[in-house]
C-alpha cells in the first residue's frame, strides 16, 4: 500500500491561495476516482476538487474556513501500489514543490459524510442540549425554518460538517416526541442565549467585497419613480401570445433592454475604473451583472453581450445564470467581467434602496417593488402601476448630472416601451 497526496491545485488567474469551504469526505472514508472531496473558493467562484485516485482517506489538510496556499497538502489517501508520496523524516520538511500543510489530528476533523453516502443516524429521542459555548451552526434558511417552527437549535443534533444543522436534522427532530426541555420557550420568556457564526466561504467574500467597495468608491445614489403601466400591459400581452412557445418574460429582460439602449448615449456609465492605475475603461459590450440571492449569500452572474440578445434570449440566459448561481454551479467566467449591475429584491424591493456599486464598475441600478398608486394625469386622479429605480454611482467617474440624465433616459424608455425596439 502507498500514500497519494492531493495538493491544493493551481486554479489559474494568478491565485496564490484559496479558502477551504466544505469537506465531502472524512478520515476513514473509502473514496473512488473522480469523487469530489472538497469545495474551495476563490475570489470569484466555488471550485470542486475531485480525487484522481481511489483509496482510503488518511488525513485532511485543513478545516472549513481556513485559507490554504496553492500547492499545500489538501488530503492524504491510502492507495494500492506505491502512491505519489514518501514520508520524509520528522526532522525534515517533505520535499514537495510547495510547502505541505501538516494534517490536523483526526480528532479535529469532524466533517460531514461523503455526498454519496446516507446521512449519519441522528441522536436518540432524548434531547441533550449543547454545552455552554458550544453554539449551533446552521444556514440562514435552516435558522428561519426553525424560528418559524418554534424550535431552539441548541436542542437539535447536527450531522453536517463541524456539527452544522441541516434540513434533514430538523426533519428528524420534528418527527420525534419532544420532552419539555425541547419545547419552544414562551414568546415573553427572558432569553440569555447567544451564538457565534463563523464568517467563511461566500459570506466572507461578500463581506470583503462590500467593505472594499464602501471604502474605495465615492458612492452617491439617485432615485426616480417610473410609471410601468404600459410596460406591464406589453409584458402580459407578449406572455399571453408567446409564453408557451418562447417562455414567460419577467420585467428583468425589459430593464436590461432599457439599459442597453440608454447606455448608447452614456458610455461613461458602462465603464470600469482601475483606481490604482487611474484608468477608466469604457466598454462597447454591455455585460450586465444580475445580482442573485442564494441560500449562501449574494452572487452576481453575468449576462454577456446583452446588447446582442433579444428579449427572450436574454430572459432565458438570465434564468439559466440565476439557477446556476443559486445551485452554486456558476463558473468563474460566469461570475466575472460585468460592466454594469442590475439588482432587484422583487416583491420585497421596498420603496427606496441604496445599492452598493459592484467594483470595478461605476454604476448599479436597483429595482424597487411595483405597486398600484393614485397619480394625477392631465388633472385627473387615476390608478397606475408605479415602480422606483434606486441607483448608485461612483462619483469619481460619473457626474451627478450624467447619472440623472441616464436614469431619466431609462425612465422614458420604460414608460414608452415601443421605444425599446425603435432603431
Amino acid at each position: 500500500m502507498g500514500t497519494h497526496v492531493i495538493k491544493m491545485p493551481d486554479i489559474g488567474e494568478g491565485i496564490a491561495q484559496v479558502e477551504l469551504v466544505e469537506w465531502f469526505v472524512k478520515v476513514g472514508d473509502m473514496i473512488t476516482e473522480d469523487q469530489v472531496v472538497a469545495d474551495v473558493m476563490t475570489d470569484k467562484a466555488t471550485v470542486e476538487i475531485p480525487s484522481p485516485v481511489s483509496g482510503k482517506v488518511l488525513a485532511l489538510g485543513g478545516q472549513p474556513g481556513e485559507v490554504m496556499a496553492v500547492g499545500s497538502e489538501l488530503i492524504r489517501i491510502e492507495v494500492e501500489g506505491s502512491g505519489n508520496h514518501v514520508d520524509a523524516p520528522q526532522t525534515k520538511a517533505a520535499e514537495t514543490p510547495a510547502a505541505a500543510v501538516v494534517a490536523k489530528p483526526e480528532a479535529q476533523q469532524e466533517v460531514k459524510p461523503a455526498a454519496c453516502q446516507a446521512p449519519a443516524n441522528h441522536e436518540p429521542a432524548a434531547i441533550v442540549p449543547r454545552q455552554p459555548g458550544d453554539k449551533p451552526l446552521a444556514s440562514p434558511a435552516v435558522r428561519k425554518r426553525a424560528l418559524d417552527a418554534g424550535i431552539e437549535l441548541r436542542y437539535v443534533h447536527g450531522s453536517g460538517p463541524a456539527g452544522r444543522i441541516l434540513h434533514e436534522d430538523l426533519d428528524a427532530f420534528m418527527s420525534k416526541p419532544q420532552s419539555s426541555a425541547g419545547q419552544a420557550a414562551s414568546g415573553y420568556a427572558k432569553r440569555t442565549d447567544s451564538e457565534q457564526v463563523p464568517v467563511i466561504g461566500l459570506r466572507r467574500k461578500i463581506a470583503q467585497r462590500m467593505q472594499d467597495a464602501k471604502r474605495r468608491v465615492a458612492h452617491f445614489s439617485y432615485v426616480e419613480e417610473i410609471d410601468v403601466t404600459a410596460l406591464e400591459a406589453l409584458r402580459q400581452q407578449l406572455n399571453s401570445k408567446h409564453g408557451d412557445s418562447r417562455g414567460k418574460l419577467t420585467l428583468l429582460p425589459f430593464l436590461v433592454r432599457a439599459l442597453v439602449v440608454a447606455l448608447r448615449d452614456f458610455p461613461q456609465i458602462n465603464a470600469t475604473y482601475d483606481d490604482e492605475a487611474q484608468v477608466i475603461t469604457r466598454h462597447g459590450a454591455v455585460h450586465v451583472g444580475i445580482a442573485t440571492q442564494g441560500d449562501n449569500g449574494l452572487m452576481v452572474p453575468v449576462l454577456r453581450h446583452a446588447e446582442a440578445g433579444s428579449l427572450w434570449a436574454n430572459a432565458g440566459e438570465i434564468s439559466r445564470l440565476a439557477n446556476a448561481a443559486r445551485n452554486n454551479k456558476a463558473s468563474r467566467d460566469e461570475l466575472s467581467g460585468s460592466t454594469i449591475t442590475l439588482t432587484s429584491l422583487g416583491a420585497l424591493g421596498g420603496i427606496v434602496s441604496t445599492p452598493v456599486v459592484n467594483t470595478p464598475e461605476v454604476a448599479i441600478v436597483g429595482v424597487n417593488r411595483m405597486v398600484e398608486r393614485p397619480v394625477v394625469i392631465d388633472g385627473q386622479i387615476v390608478v397606475r402601476k408605479m415602480m422606483n429605480l434606486s441607483s448608485s454611482f461612483d462619483h469619481r467617474v460619473v457626474d451627478g448630472m450624467d447619472a440623472a440624465l441616464f436614469i431619466q433616459a431609462v425612465r422614458g424608455l420604460l414608460e414608452q416601451p415601443a421605444c425599446l425596439f425603435v432603431e
